[in-house]
């Protein structure tokens, strides 16, 4: 279906090939996982196969390339669609109808299908992504991860036999992108070909997959199966992710080979004795964290519009000095919602906020920024500047900061979001992910108290995650606070100190994340995910699950700022 031989690329912007001397072949009805580090070339490859090279992006190709018998430059974009069928990884580049419906049957509409027909066919593809209540509402009001279900179901309408997914699970909540994966399932039992380009690799490997193959430096280093990865513990060198509960089984010393299949996890029963020995031999205490209320919400309600119920309501909790809360629950919950009323970008209707005991009601979006820095989830809605240091030293030149302080603090938050090579690079050059970074270096660079992340590390490859991460955990040492908004359990666990579970507008809980994940009633009412340690702990029967997901978290990642 798709043959790649000697292919190489290079945009015409750039000096250097992005893709070198990339061979591989992908047989009818196989289900393949595309992964590498951001900027490693992943996209790049899936422009290829899909048209957008070399008609959207310009640049010197040399080798060949077959997808489904065609070769993408000999064809029209259009008729490359018929072949591939793709999902971007920023989906507001993709809406063409006024309202959820509008959009998927778009692809209906151009194969002249009669209405009635139509009709049924939105509705059915909708019903399949929980998305049927939607159909009216336009998609720049959906959230992101509602906006990801649209896309999906949008696909749903296409026959193309290769189906392309680009970061399919960056804005979804756990359960919905665990059915996310379950259509994907479905699609390749149909006969679709199926590519999965995502950094979020357990998550993938949970429904299984034909094929792994990673990128790196625009070249193939590893083609092969999940269960020759997972053994062989390649994915660390190569600045990725591996499964928690492959890091954990490592951390107990087991000797893993490909025949064991551990890309099931059922599997690993063979080691619940290395591992059991290693849970009850070895203990660790949390540190206390500050008592001192940095930021305080109490009653918080807001709608969006007067004459509709309100989107979040009575909302009630506090936010520590140092403290790292994760604000987590299902797709339309009101996170993000949530997060724009603290920030000041939308004003709440009843309740009160008090900084550092002082009510903020009054003050306006400008002086919350100095003191509450907010990163929005889709980076295209933040970046102004067509330079990206001048996109960092914005926030900071608008407060009227001397201007060498502004060099200083624009430098280090590139240098620390890893965008300090590209300093004096136009913006728009940027891959998603890289954007991203972007946004956040330009909140850094304002120096707030409290810092809130939308979905800080959709789309970052394990090492800037990483890097990322354990600056802000740094950082937390003067007192600042930062609030994550996430779908990322393993984010959660590692670094969050406390949790605040949101689900219809409403806090349902507040607690550490292990006894959030231990309590399956709450997990599934939130739509979060039973991460593969909680999994492992339930099929070895432990009794203390919250102890035993505590344990392991904190140990496979370094013990870090909970050891």
């Amino acid at each position: 279906m798709i043959s790649f031989k000697n292919f190489s690329f290079k945009y015409s912007n750039l000096n250097e090939y992005t893709l070198t001397d990339i061979s591989f072949e992908i047989r009818q009805g196989e289900k393949v996982l595309i992964t590498g580090k951001s900027g490693s070339g992943k996209s790049t490859i899936a422009h290829c196969m899909n048209g957008l090279i070399p008609f959207n992006y310009k640049g010197e190709l040399s080798g060949e390339i077959l997808v489904d018998g065609a070769i993408p430059s000999e064809h029209s974009l259009f008729e490359m669609g018929g072949h591939v069928g793709t999902i971007l990884q920023d989906q507001d580049c993709q809406f063409v109808g006024l309202s959820a419906g509008e959009d998927v049957a778009f692809g209906f509409e151009n194969d002249c299908i009669p209405t009635e027909q139509m009709r049924k066919l939105v509705d059915e593809a909708l019903e399949q992504v929980d998305m049927l209540e939607q159909k009216d509402i336009t998609p720049q009001n959906l959230s992101g991860g509602q906006k990801q279900k649209v896309a999906i179901a949008g696909i749903l309408a296409m026959k193309a036999p290769i189906l392309l997914f680009d970061e399919p699970l960056a804005n979804l909540d756990p359960a919905s992108g665990q059915k996310a994966m379950e259509t994907i399932d479905r699609l390749q039992k149909e006969g679709k070909t199926i590519l999965v380009i995502e950094h979020r690799i357990e998550e993938v490997l949970e429904h299984h997959f034909d094929r792994v193959i990673v990128i790196e430096g625009g070249r193939i280093v590893f083609d092969g199966t999940p269960d020759e990865i997972l053994a062989g513990g390649q994915l660390p060198q190569m600045g990725l992710r591996q499964p928690l509960y492959v890091e954990m089984l490592n951390l107990c010393g087991a000797e893993l080979k490909p025949e064991d299949n551990i890309s099931d996890l059922e599997n690993t029963i063979k080691f619940k004795e290395l591992v059991m020995s290693k849970y009850l031999s070895d203990t660790f205490e949390k540190k206390a964290g500050s008592q001192e209320k940095l930021l305080e919400l109490k009653g918080i309600c807001y709608t969006y519009y007067k004459e509709d119920p309100y989107t979040i309501k009575d909302i009630t909790f506090d936010v520590k000095k140092g403290e790292m809360l994760a604000i987590v629950g299902n797709n339309g919950a009101g996170k993000s919602t949530l997060l724009k009323t603290i920030s000041g970008i939308a004003k709440y209707q009843e309740g009160s906020m008090y900084y550092m005991g002082e009510c903020i009601d009054k003050w306006s979006a400008g002086k919350r920024a100095s003191a509450i820095g907010f990163v929005m989830q889709n980076p295209n809605h933040m970046i102004t500047k067509n330079i990206i240091f001048d996109e960092v030293a914005f926030g900071p030149r608008n407060f009227g900061i001397p201007a060498e302080e502004v060099k200083t603090r624009a430098e280090n938050a590139l240098k620390t979001c890893g965008l300090y090579a590209f300093r004096n690079w136009p913006a728009s050059a940027l891959s998603y992910g890289q954007k991203k970074r972007l946004t956040i270096a330009s909140i850094l660079a304002m120096g707030p108290k409290v810092i809130i992340l939308d979905e800080p590390t959709a789309g970052q490859d394990y090492t800037s995650y990483r890097e990322f991460m354990n600056y802000l955990s740094r950082i937390r040492e003067s007192g600042t606070a930062i609030i994550l908004i996430t779908h990322d359990m393993h984010l959660a666990l590692e670094y969050a100190d406390r949790a605040v579970v949101l689900s219809g507008g409403t806090v349902i809980a507040q607690d550490t994340m292990d006894k959030v994940l231990s309590d399956s009633s709450l997990v599934e009412r939130a739509n979060l995910k039973h991460t593969s340690i909680e999994s492992m702990g339930r099929l070895y029967g432990v009794s203390d699950l919250s102890g035993f997901i505590a344990y392991f978290t904190r140990r496979v990642t370094g013990g870090g700022i909970h050891d």
